[in-house]
């Protein structure tokens, strides 16, 4: 089977909608705290866990550096809540994602990459690959769902064989 290129988009609040949120602060509003020693960004990206009696739970992550290409291996996604990624390293990375439904449609898949500071919200049910950090070891928030039944779904694309390529 031949290669199957995916050219990598940057990440932008319009581009990655149809999937979820983008999560930062550039362009937000924000309002002072703390007598003025800080500025607060609410309301960054809609945290949907509450299904089936599930509860929020924050966690990290340590990802190992994928050297390029980027070879994509699996698709997941969470029927029961959304899942955010935010990045603790500034360090920027891939996000490789397809639109919710039962049925993963490969034909579908999109590639972003963050700037290091743009986190990412899944909407609930949306397919994603595992995070692929680029350049280092980096750290990431999870917030995710903890709770009863079962959220996560994968699906095994390694014999795609898609390719992630510069633009």
């Amino acid at each position: 089977m031949s290669e199957r290129r995916l050219s990598i988009q940057r990440l932008t609040q319009q581009g990655f909608a149809c999937f979820g949120d983008v999560i930062e602060t550039d362009g937000r509003s924000h309002y002072s705290i703390n007598a003025g020693t800080a500025e607060r960004y609410d309301d960054l990206a809609r945290v949907d866990v509450s299904a089936a009696s599930g509860r929020p739970v924050l966690s990290i992550c340590r990802a190992a550096p994928n050297a390029p290409p980027v070879r994509l291996r699996l698709m997941e996604r969470h029927p029961l809540s959304s899942q955010a990624f935010i990045p603790l390293s500034s360090v920027p990375f891939l996000v490789v994602a397809a639109p919710a439904g039962d049925k993963l449609e490969l034909e579908k898949i999109s590639v972003f990459r963050s700037n290091g500071r743009q986190g990412i919200n899944y909407r609930r049910g949306t397919w994603h690959h595992p995070l692929l950090a680029l350049e280092r070891v980096c750290d990431f928030l999870i917030v995710d769902r903890g709770g009863q039944g079962e959220n996560c779904e994968e699906v095994s694309i390694a014999d795609q064989n898609f390719l992630v390529v510069e633009p």
